[in-house]
């Protein structure tokens, strides 16, 4: 999963398509024709529409008054190529289902922002020859959902490439200059102080294209993070770094700064509350910077029955939560009250498969059960634990 490929050049229909990539977002098959405050934008929890048992938006907008959702991921083909997908698999021209979401979510009034790149997978800017292809590819998904937010998740491994992470902010810099009014944020990595060397070089990439997005949002979480303290401390040394790299003020450097968050028990442990959250969140407002978001809302409920922190998921928290809690501090964040709602009722755990083997191999759509949870293979997998991993081959399908 995690290893660097070749640019796979650009054919001529690339060049043609990044020679025209001016988007109509006023029409199109998901029917986008008005764009939320940018605030909303800023505040949309990511999602991911296909993979972690996608829980229903329409349930999390009743319940939290939540309007936008950042669906994630947008990454190159797995079998090579420069064209868009959604976790690699999935081709975006061919899509239904995730339009399918995105026009539900529509009608109830909220909107989506996508993300491209994240942890896993082969990205574009890896993938596409030059920043133009890179743009193209990336235009078709804004077409296609009539998007009118984006979102740029530079990290490992692609963040450690040059030409990659050139491909991805000259593709930013285009798409923004082509689509008028589109919101553009870039995340990455977190370190205790503010960004590592990659996400510094990254910055300064920006800076020789000449290209500010709307913010440069960081992910504290997973490199040694204890609670909110350690957090808004990264916050604030990110703040300095920008302040330095941009030769902004701490005003502008704070309206351009955004943060991104892990609700409950991270990849590598560490745990953060909704008490975390509200300390974050205070933080950024009082602050007056452009965006809170976190990973994720597939996670945003409790895990059954409660492990009190003992594993990480990717469908649920590990932390005692109602279901959507840590959502409704991204609502605050829109500047909405949550509406009141009642605790969300503990589900009967169902039966449990067979015993997952160390020694058996086991196929896409394979199920088995382990740590009292039931377990669905993504793909080929034999003697890997499910649940030692977010990214691994195993999906968690809940408590038995």
């Amino acid at each position: 999963m995690r290893r660097l490929r070749a640019c796979l050049g650009a054919a001529a229909a690339v060049t043609l398509a990044a020679a025209g990539t001016t988007a109509l977002v006023a029409s199109n098959a998901s029917g986008a024709t008005t764009a939320l405050g940018n605030r909303w934008y800023a505040a949309a929890p990511y999602l991911m529409p296909l993979d972690n048992d996608p829980p229903d938006p329409s349930a999390i907008m009743d319940a939290t008054g939540l309007k936008a959702f950042q669906l994630a991921f947008i990454l190159a083909p797995n079998g090579g190529g420069c064209s868009p997908t959604w976790g690699g698999t999935a081709s975006v021209s061919s899509d239904t289902a995730v339009q399918s979401m995105i026009s539900t979510i529509r009608a109830k009034g909220g909107d989506v922002s996508v993300s491209i790149g994240g942890y896993g997978g082969t990205k574009l800017g890896q993938a596409c020859a030059d920043a133009a292809a890179t743009a193209a590819a990336y235009q078709q998904v804004i077409t296609k959902y009539g998007l009118h937010a984006i979102d740029f998740d530079l990290e490992e491994p692609e963040y450690e490439n040059t030409a990659a992470v050139k491909n991805e902010i000259g593709a930013a810099k285009i798409l923004q200059q082509n689509n008028p009014g589109l919101y553009v944020s870039v995340t990455t990595a977190g370190t205790a102080d503010g960004t590592g060397w990659f996400g510094k070089q990254m910055l300064l990439e920006a800076k020789s294209q000449g290209f500010t997005p709307n913010n440069f949002s960081i992910m504290p979480f997973d490199g040694g993070f204890n609670g909110a303290a350690s957090q808004t401390s990264a916050l604030t040394n990110f703040n300095s770094i920008l302040q330095s790299t941009f030769g902004w003020d701490q005003a502008t450097a704070y309206a351009h700064e955004g943060f991104s968050g892990m609700n409950g028990r991270s990849d590598t442990g560490e745990i953060f509350t909704q008490a975390d959250f509200q300390t974050v969140l205070d933080y950024a407002t009082s602050h007056n910077m452009d965006r809170f978001t976190f990973w994720s809302l597939n996670r945003d409920r409790q895990c059954n029955p409660p492990d009190n922190g003992g594993r990480t998921s990717g469908t649920c928290s590990s932390v005692a939560q109602n279901s959507w809690d840590f959502a409704k501090y991204s609502v605050k964040f829109a500047g909405v009250t949550p509406p009141t709602t009642t605790p969300t009722p503990t589900p009967t755990p169902t039966s449990c498969k067979t015993a997952w083997s160390a020694s058996s191999v086991y196929t896409a759509g394979n199920e088995v059960s382990y740590g009292r949870h039931n377990w669905k293979a993504k793909w080929w997998t034999q003697n890997e634990v499910p649940g030692a991993s977010e990214w691994g081959p195993w999906q968690d399908e809940g408590a038995c």
